[in-house]
């Protein structure tokens, strides 16, 4: 191998196409499936904690939803992939935490990466998990690094039969999945907004410890979101093209609906990342101020002093011939005249607003 170092920090170097090497942190000590299986008038929820036992199990009803916790162990992703006919290089990406959001069409299925953010409560940095897709007919996969929450409110309609999940097919279980998805990134953003405002709040009350950092900070967290947000946007516009008919026509118009949450998403962060920008130069034009403002006092202090030291050069001078060295009452005269000579430009220098 050419770059041997890297190996550590990159497993999938050097590896043949389709290796299913983990990559990414263990967020989830163990595979733990759920099963949504549901028809318009009937749902049954069933949690697994044996992959086994999940895999061997067929659903009775029209829709089947697996969700999947934990994206660590090669071997239980390789018999999943093998259950549901998955591709080697789709599970070569489910296994891989750092994929960007994209929409692959495998004939007999959709494949679909995602990426979800979110702020710890403890005010942590900004983290993200990985979110999978597979939407095939009558079934709908989704793989996730740990439980986050993201598709709490599918579950409930689902259990509750509220909105239009339990009456449609499978595909609009995956819209009603994506718009999950979709509608996170407005919290997350509602919590990146107000970030910036209390950033923006301290650095115009002259709080400047920290400042910086704090903005830094911001500026990467936007950079995150928008790398996952501008290739989100790319595969909901490629979903509504709908070339292999994977979406019914009326569930094609909420997928552009989401498309139009997601460029609404998208012009909030863009205003959030000027207004980040915005901050940071006028921090620096801060800092330049502030430093003008020091260096004009240092300077007026200079001048004042400059003709006191020159008196004072003069005097010190080792000539015979000075006739007022003699004088009874010339230091008091050089002292009184240099007394008046910094405290006229000191006034001059007050009048001019210099200090």
């Amino acid at each position: 191998m050419r770059h041997p170092s890297l190996k550590h920090k990159i497993p999938m170097l050097g590896e043949a196409p389709g290796a299913l090497i983990p990559v990414g942190e263990d967020k989830h000590e163990t595979v733990s499936i759920s099963l949504f299986d549901y028809r318009a008038d009937s749902l049954a929820e069933t949690a697994f904690d044996d992959v086994e036992q999940a895999l061997g199990h067929r659903p009775e009803n029209s829709v089947a939803w697996f969700n999947i916790y934990g994206l660590r162990d090669a071997a239980a992703m390789k018999r999943i992939g093998g259950r549901f006919g998955l591709h080697p290089l789709v599970m070569e990406d489910i296994l891989s935490a750092r994929q960007r959001p994209k929409v692959e069409d495998y004939d007999d299925y959709l494949f679909i990466a995602a990426r979800v953010f979110d702020y710890p409560a403890n005010g942590g940095r900004l983290q993200s998990d990985q979110i999978y897709l597979v939407i095939g007919d009558g079934f709908v996969l989704s793989f996730q690094e740990r439980p986050t929450g993201v598709f709490e409110s599918v579950r409930e309609r689902l259990r509750h039969a509220r909105g239009q999940v339990r009456r449609k097919g499978a595909d609009y279980l995956a819209y009603s999945l994506l718009d999950a998805v979709i509608d996170d990134y407005l919290a997350v953003l509602s919590q990146f907004n107000e970030k910036v405002e209390a950033t923006d709040g301290k650095l115009m009350a002259g709080g400047e410890q920290g400042v910086l950092r704090q903005i830094q900070r911001l500026k990467r967290d936007c950079l995150k979101l928008r790398r996952a947000l501008l290739p989100l946007r790319e595969m909901l516009l490629a979903l509504n093209r709908n070339e292999r008919d994977r979406f019914a026509d009326e569930t094609l118009v909420y997928l552009r609906d989401a498309y139009d949450h997601t460029i609404h998403v998208l012009e909030s962060l863009e205003m959030s990342r000027e207004m980040v920008g915005d901050m940071l130069d006028l921090y620096l034009s801060t800092q330049s101020h502030r430093l003008n403002l020091q260096m004009r006092v240092l300077t007026v202090i200079t001048m004042i002093f400059m003709p006191l030291t020159l008196i004072a050069g003069i005097y010190g001078m080792n000539f015979e011939n000075m006739p007022e060295l003699k004088w009874r009452y010339g230091y008091y005269v050089v002292l009184a005249a240099m007394t008046l000579i910094s405290s006229a430009m000191g006034w001059w220098f007050w009048r001019r607003r210099w200090i």
